[in-house]
C-alpha cells in the first residue's frame, strides 16, 4: 500500500552563494526531508533526505583541548595548514533533480505554498538580474 505524500514543507526566498534563490524547509517532522536547495547558476535542486548513511571524509585531527592540529612547517599539498584523518561518518543522503519540470513537480508536490511566489525568476538565464545586492547604510558619515 503507498504512502500518501503529504505537504510538509515551506518554500522561502533564500540565496546560493552571491545569487538570489528558493529552498523548501521542513514544516512538520513527518517531512522525508532535511531541506531542498535550489543552485540557480546550475539549474539543479538538491535535496537532503532524512536517510542516513556512513562515507568516509577527510575531518581535522583534534588536540586534546580540541583545537585543530597545526601541521609543521609549509602547508600540505592541499594548501590546507592543520592535519587531516579519514573517518567514517554518518551523512544524510543527497539527490540531485535536474530538469525544470521535475522541480516544479517536487515543490507541487511538498510545499504548503507553492504559489507564494513565481519560480519563473529562478530559471531565467540572466545570471546578472539575480545577484544578491545588500542594502546596507554607509559606516561612516560625513563630517
Amino acid at each position: 500500500m503507498a504512502n500518501k505524500i503529504e505537504k510538509s514543507m515551506m518554500l522561502v526566498k533564500s540565496s546560493f552563494g552571491p545569487m538570489k534563490s528558493f529552498k523548501l524547509m521542513p514544516i512538520s517532522n513527518d517531512c522525508p526531508f532535511v531541506e531542498c536547495l535550489f543552485s540557480p547558476s546550475e539549474k539543479i535542486m538538491v535535496i537532503i533526505t532524512k536517510v542516513k548513511k556512513q562515507s568516509y571524509h577527510m575531518v581535522a585531527k583534534l588536540d586534546d583541548n580540541g583545537d585543530e592540529i597545526s601541521v609543521k612547517g609549509k602547508p600540505r599539498a592541499n594548501k590546507k595548514t592543520i592535519k587531516e584523518e579519514r573517518r567514517m561518518v554518518d551523512t544524510f543522503s543527497e539527490h540531485y533533480i535536474v530538469t525544470e519540470e521535475e522541480i516544479r513537480s517536487i515543490v507541487d508536490m511538498f510545499a504548503v505554498n507553492p504559489k507564494a511566489f513565481k519560480l519563473d525568476e529562478f530559471f531565467e538565464t540572466d545570471h546578472q538580474s539575480q545577484l544578491v545586492t545588500p542594502k546596507m547604510e554607509p559606516i561612516t558619515q560625513k563630517v
